[in-house]
């Protein structure tokens, strides 16, 4: 749900990225060497982007769960040639899928730990969700458009993910039934930060979201709650996403 970013093609390769590469990997999977050529990207831009967003690197388990996702199932047919291209892809409804390299620092930044239950708003064509579903315990995640909801839902059945919750809502006001949450994500940008939000996240929990208007800059701000409940805020790098949108 992004616009996109462009950085220098990174001059060495990772030790998975060259796995996936391989002969044996081509004839398995014929989108293998597109899916090596994005995660060489995105560790490009992670190291040239590092300075502002604090994350030169990207975990191994982040990039294990980009490595393992296949995006191409998440983009209509008509852009399956792009599946894997760096870049924001229309889903339909007016809605996109985010950029690969955003859908891994943001997922990086939430610093996640095996047995973590995650909300998300926005579920989108599902495609964060599914990077989270292979990094936490479970994953909920809320989206207000009732089709793009079902459709991803039914894709992320059909895909196994069986520690995915779906449901169709308004984000704003987060999932209190299942609340609280080790971490929060929020692929749609909100001019404030939504109240109950930072109520359903645990202490020592982190949320990030991107903040601003659909007309002004927006950043990516990465919350932390503290064991007293207040909340220390770091901002990193500018981004484009559609607006957070409510129940009228």
């Amino acid at each position: 749900m992004t616009s996109e970013i462009k950085r220098r093609p990174v001059l060495r390769t990772l030790g998975l990225i060259a796995a996936l590469a391989g002969g044996g990997a081509q004839a398995q999977d014929p989108y293998a060497r597109e899916r090596a050529a994005l995660l060489q990207e995105i560790a490009a831009m992670a190291r040239d982007t590092g300075a502002e967003t604090g994350r030169p690197v990207f975990g191994a388990r982040v990039m294990a769960a980009m490595a393992k996702v296949p995006r191409h199932r998440f983009v209509p047919a008509l852009y399956g040639s792009m599946a894997y291209a760096n870049r924001p892809l229309p889903i339909g409804h007016g809605q996109t899928i985010s950029q690969p390299y955003i859908v891994a620092l943001m997922t990086d930044l939430l610093d996640l730990k095996p047995g973590d239950a995650v909300l998300e708003i926005g579920t989108g064509s599902g495609y964060q969700a599914a990077v989270l579903a292979e990094l936490v315990d479970r994953v909920y995640s809320i989206e207000i458009i009732e089709p793009v909801g079902k459709d991803s839902a039914a894709l992320l059945r059909q895909l196994g993910y069986k520690n995915i919750e779906t449901r169709i809502g308004d984000g704003y006001n987060g999932w209190l039934e299942r609340s609280p949450f080790d971490a929060i994500i929020v692929t749609a940008a909100a001019p404030q930060v939504p109240p109950a939000l930072v109520a359903q996240l645990k202490p020592g929990g982190r949320m990030v979201i991107p903040v601003g208007r659909e007309s002004d800059v927006q950043f990516l701000h990465v919350m932390v709650k503290q064991a007293d409940g207040s909340i220390s805020t770091q901002r990193s790098l500018p981004v484009r996403f559609v607006p957070l949108t409510r129940n009228k």
